[in-house]
């Protein structure tokens, strides 16, 4: 299973991210959105909703990998996280950029 390593270099830029933008700010807190965004379909269903024509959305988009597990940890003024998951980096990426909008940077994948 492929293993991302994330920084959130800054957590107070979560606030211009948009309007699925993570409320959390704690380590923990903000890795269980992430994990339950990558476990479930709620973040998926309400951005396809927001969509022209959300029936025309791409349900391929919507992939879930129950098994994912995200940890957090504090780090300076930023947040490292660990995502452990089958999901399409393609994917992740476009779940991070509705939950973080610019404010991650991937580190490295293994």
């Amino acid at each position: 299973m492929p293993v991302y390593d994330i920084r959130l270099p800054d957590t107070s830029r979560l606030d211009n991210a948009g309007q699925f933008a993570l409320a959390s700010r704690g380590p923990e807190a903000i890795a269980e959105d992430i994990q339950d965004a990558l476990r479930g379909t709620a973040l998926f269903e309400r951005w396809r909703q927001t969509q022209e024509e959300p029936d025309e959305v791409d349900p391929a988009l919507g992939v879930t990998d129950p098994a994912a597990t995200v940890t957090g940890r504090q780090r300076n003024h930023g947040v490292d996280l660990v995502i452990e998951t089958t999901i399409p980096g393609e994917i992740l990426r476009h779940r991070l950029g509705l939950l973080a909008g610019s404010a991650w940077e991937m580190r490295n994948v293994r």
